[in-house]
């Protein structure tokens, strides 16, 4: 069955990684995604894991691969006249517009945007920034790292007092922003429906964090107060902690309401006594003399491996999780088995894992098995299927194979 998507064309001019997931999930919903490349590709098209120090020899870049599958590949040198105006004969028949390039540098290659939309008031143009479209820092540049993490707050908030920020993974940011951009370029499709009308769908990094970190952020705006972070030796609730255990790994407990989990996770880790103690008796003694009971605990833990409690708390009322490498999470038996992850069948390269689109759908199959497309390799045909005349498709076509 179609995807709820069929029939929807939609032009991609991005790199990296939030703007080209987005486009990959408008690829899982059925649309028609048309990524135009510079004739030297896409700098995440490159970044293969032995790049990235992984001991691999993996050809592709998983994560290009990731968040390109199903696109049609388009190698544009947007330096060439000819290059611009194909693709505004591009755009001219396109639904939507998806790019995260600053929109000075649009412009300056003859792509202005409201230009675009006063032309086709239908076309829906989507942008991504790393700030707000109408501020100061409209044309600065900005990654997930800078504007998601530092700026929002998140990198201070989330460490102990006494340590330095975290430094972040890469692409979290980005993939919320993705979401983000699509959610909202579906329900500009959607107004578009009972109107006629298409409109621009802003999405901004910054403004993402404040709203993915939304628990802290709305609390400092209410009180003028940055949130207390957590500590570890001293948490207001010590089952909503974690510990060290035999083997150097780390268990989570996310007990919020410990006076419900408090005597079955005493019987649990065969400490009964605690139940014993004056100081441990409700949540309050156990917020008052938190110090005592996580050097309690931290003792307690490390007396097993990770494995051991994880099958001690097995079928128990606990709730806490292992903290897993990257690896060991992707290859849990149990995971797998539950189709968070699809199988890519490349023509050149063979089969691989990656991630499945993150939400299903019951009446569409939301496989994700599509491979991301070689550079250039549907220049000719977006070219013409465009209305591009013979001699100047030659020419752009044979400037992407340069």
């Amino acid at each position: 069955m179609p995807g709820p998507l069929a029939g929807i064309r939609v032009v991609e001019i991005a790199n990296y990684v939030a703007v080209p997931a987005a486009g990959t999930l408008l690829v899982d919903l059925g649309a028609d995604v048309v990524k135009v490349e510079v004739p030297w590709g896409d700098f995440y098209r490159f970044a293969t894991p032995k790049r990235n120090g992984y001991d691999s020899d993996f050809p592709l870049s998983a994560n290009y691969q990731m968040d390109n599958r199903g696109k049609r590949s388009l190698a544009l040198d947007l330096a060439l006249p000819q290059s611009v105006d194909a693709l505004k004969q591009l755009i001219a028949k396109a639904d939507i517009l998806i790019t995260n390039t600053l929109p000075g540098r649009l412009a300056k290659v003859g792509l202005d945007l409201e230009a675009l939309r006063a032309e086709r008031p239908e076309l829906i143009v989507a942008r991504l920034g790393g700030f707000s479209p109408e501020g100061e820092q409209a044309d600065d540049p900005g990654f997930d790292q800078t504007s998601f993490w530092a700026l929002s707050g998140m990198m201070d908030q989330q460490r102990d007092p006494a340590s330095p920020p975290a430094f972040f993974r890469p692409g979290v940011g980005d993939h919320c922003a993705a979401l983000s951009m699509s959610t909202g370029i579906l329900a500009a499709l959607r107004h578009r429906d009972q109107t006629g009308e298409g409109q621009v769908v802003d999405v901004n990094l910054q403004q993402v964090g404040f709203y993915i970190g939304g628990n802290d952020s709305c609390q400092a705006l209410a009180t003028g107060h940055s949130p207390p972070r957590h500590d570890r030796l001293a948490p207001r609730n010590p089952l909503w902690n974690h510990y060290p255990t035999a083997d150097d790994r780390w268990l989570l407990l996310v007990m919020i309401d410990s006076t419900i989990y408090w005597p079955t996770f005493c019987q649990a880790i065969g400490r009964p006594d605690l139940l014993e103690d004056d100081r441990f008796e409700d949540p309050r003694d156990r917020f008052k003399y938190n110090r005592e009971l996580v050097a309690t605990l931290d003792e307690t833990f490390r007396k097993k491996t990770l494995a051991e409690w994880t099958d001690a708390f097995e079928g128990k009322k606990v709730i806490c999780a292992p903290a897993r490498t990257v690896l060991e999470a992707v290859t849990d038996a149990r995971t797998q088995a539950n189709g968070v992850f699809s199988t890519i069948d490349h023509p050149d390269h063979g089969s691989f894992q990656t991630v499945a689109p993150p939400f299903r759908l019951s009446e569409h199959d939301m496989h994700g098995t599509f491979p991301a497309p070689d550079l250039n390799a549907h220049t000719r045909e977006v070219l013409e299927e465009a209305g591009v005349d013979a001699e100047t498709v030659e020419l752009l076509v044979s400037v992407g194979e340069q």
